[in-house]
């Protein structure tokens, strides 16, 4: 798509205007490069550089909110030169000099309406681009959920192989017990609680493209009875076919809704014995508010990744789950995992280039390569969190909680035992 040609005067008029928003700012490393062959340097030594296809993709510059120029990128307005994180940086600090803030997160409060439909579209708009697209990128176990970094060190595939066994050890999950994951993804952990911790399990999602390649992946690994994955939705899990020992949800409650959330805990209260646990791994919104990222940040998540998704703070979240009957018996935050793991995604992403762009649209392309480099910014930034929250049944009776009462048990190779 060409913007639409401009008189030259209005063409010097938007150029002045934007040029001046910048002037005070000229530390930015970026240079426009315009369509007529002129530059214009915001700082020294610029890391990024925008080409812009004609005078119409100045509107993208005012004001420069994330979402506006995600948007002009996006479409083809303008191309970008240089490294994901350096583009992402630069945006943010043009976004920082041009977006008031209105408060932190800019944004007014305004739930979205859920029902299956809505979200069974939502999960097949993020989900199923392809199965090959995210085996690019990720590790080959395809965990796509924030990893665990221990040492800080750890390759992604470490990390993430620590992140499920971090998870199923608080869970202090036993052989024989019947473990639901809900929003299973590709399996990964599933077939982990099945192969390491002998669990019984049962993995349901809501995207095609995941339940057919976790099927696969089952039959594969010989533990077809043992482990059912299910292209079903968490709501229509009937507790009369029986209770779980054990519930994990890793990267799904962002998709539930904010004014679902006590619904969704009281569903996995109706589904978990006494004595059980339940581990919700997922992010939260670091605004008290519940509110979205700012500068324009989660109009752009919102249009082209994640339609519908929604963030929870961690408050409301504690509230939530009491509110539906559920203790919350501890909260561990791993915001620095995922920035740092949205970083190496970014990396993978940058690396297969090529390759990624053989099996996507172009505008696919640029949309996942701003969106992951610009989430492992969100994170970095503490603009967004993330949680697992560990709990059981609330209640009086000593047997709800069967954990221990020292911490030392989630941490089996650590200096604490």
């Amino acid at each position: 798509m060409r913007p639409l040609a401009m008189p030259v005067a209005s063409e010097v008029n938007l150029l002045t205007r934007l040029l001046t928003r910048f002037q005070p700012h000229f530390d930015i490393p970026l240079r426009l490069a315009l369509w007529n062959g002129a530059q214009h340097d915001l700082g020294a030594d610029p890391l990024v550089t925008v080409q812009l296809a004609g005078p119409g993709a100045l509107r993208y510059f005012l004001p420069p909110s994330l979402d506006n120029l995600a948007e002009g990128y996006v479409n083809g307005h303008f191309d970008v030169l240089g490294r994901a994180h350096d583009v992402v940086d630069v945006a943010s600090r043009l976004a920082q000099v041009g977006v008031p803030m209105r408060g932190r997160f800019a944004r007014l409060f305004s739930p979205l309406r859920h029902d299956r439909a809505r979200d069974a579209r939502a999960i097949e708009q993020h989900y199923d681009v392809s199965n090959d697209f995210y085996r690019l990128w990720l590790d080959e176990a395809m965990v796509y959920s924030c990893a665990y970094f221990p040492g800080r060190t750890e390759t992604l595939a470490v990390a993430q192989t620590a992140k499920l066994d971090h998870i199923l050890t608080k869970l202090m999950l036993q052989p024989g017990e019947r473990l639901l994951d809900i929003g299973c993804g590709w399996g990964a952990l599933a077939l982990r609680a099945a192969q390491k911790f002998g669990a019984q399990v049962v993995g349901v999602t809501l995207s095609k493209n995941q339940h057919a390649l976790a099927c696969e992946r089952v039959r594969q690994a010989g533990l077809v009875g043992q482990v059912e994955i299910r292209l079903q939705d968490y709501r229509d899990i009937d507790e009369r076919d029986g209770l779980f020992d054990k519930i994990t949800s890793v990267g799904m409650f962002e998709h539930v809704g904010l004014n679902h959330l006590q619904s969704y805990f009281a569903k996995i209260h109706a589904l978990l014995k006494d004595g059980g646990l339940v581990l919700n791994h997922g992010i939260t919104s670091t605004d008290p508010d519940s509110g979205a990222c700012p500068l324009g940040a989660a109009n752009f998540i919102e249009k082209y990744v994640f339609p519908n998704g929604e963030l929870p703070h961690l408050s409301q979240v504690l509230k939530d789950m009491q509110s539906a009957g559920l203790e919350a018996l501890d909260a561990e935050c791993l915001r620095r995992h995922y920035a740092r793991t949205l970083a190496l995604w970014s990396e993978n992403y940058e690396a297969q280039s090529e390759a990624i762009h053989a099996k996507v649209s172009e505008t696919t392309y640029r949309v996942w390569r701003i969106y992951l480099a610009g989430c492992a910014q969100a994170f970095s930034q503490n603009w967004v969190s993330i949680y697992q929250v560990l709990g059981c049944k609330s209640g009086t009776g000593e047997a709800l909680n069967p954990t221990p009462w020292s911490r030392a048990y989630m941490y089996p190779n650590s200096h604490l035992n």
